[in-house]
C-alpha cells in the first residue's frame, strides 16, 4: 500500500481491501470499461486519483431491508450486522459526491439502470474523440 501498488484500499469491517493499481491502470491504457464494487473511502481515492471516474452509489431500498438481506445471508452475527448498518448510515450521507445513485429494490432493475449509466456516459460527447462518431467524421469533411 505505501509503495503505491494499490490505487485504493480501505479497512472495511475489520478487514483490508484493495483495487490493484498494474491491472486497473493496464485496462485504462487499453481503453477498457472498469467497473469497481468499492466503499465511500475507496471512491474518494479513486475519483482523485482519476477525475474522469464516473461513480454511481447503489442504494438499498431501505436501511430495514439492508438490515432483512444482511439477516438472510446467515453469514454475520448480530454485532456484525449492527456495525454494517451504523457503516451504511454513514456512507449513505456521502451520496451527495457521486454522479449517479441507484436503488437495489431488485436485482434485475437495478442491473438495468446500471446498463443505462453505462450507455449514457458512452455516449457523452467529452468521452469520445470526434473523428470516431461517423456522423461527426462526415459533417467536419463537408465543412
Amino acid at each position: 500500500r505505501a509503495r503505491g501498488e494499490f490505487a485504493e484500499w480501505a479497512s472495511v469491517h475489520g478487514s483490508f481491501y484493495g483495487t490493484p493499481r498494474r491491472p486497473l491502470e493496464q485496462s485504462i491504457q487499453e481503453g477498457r470499461e472498469i467497473l469497481l464494487d468499492i466503499d465511500v473511502q475507496g471512491a474518494r481515492q479513486i475519483k482523485k486519483q482519476y477525475p474522469r471516474a464516473v461513480s454511481i452509489f447503489l442504494l438499498p431500498p431501505s436501511l430495514r431491508e439492508l438490515e432483512k438481506r444482511l439477516a438472510l445471508r446467515g453469514t454475520d452475527r448480530r454485532e456484525s450486522i449492527r456495525r454494517r448498518l451504523e457503516n451504511a448510515r454513514r456512507e449513505i450521507r456521502a451520496i451527495m459526491r457521486y454522479d449517479y445513485f441507484v436503488v437495489n429494490r431488485e436485482i434485475p432493475k437495478a442491473l438495468e439502470a446500471l446498463k443505462s449509466i453505462i450507455v449514457a456516459e458512452r455516449l457523452r460527447i467529452s468521452r469520445v474523440e470526434k473523428w470516431k462518431i461517423p456522423p461527426l467524421r462526415r459533417a467536419l469533411r463537408s465543412s
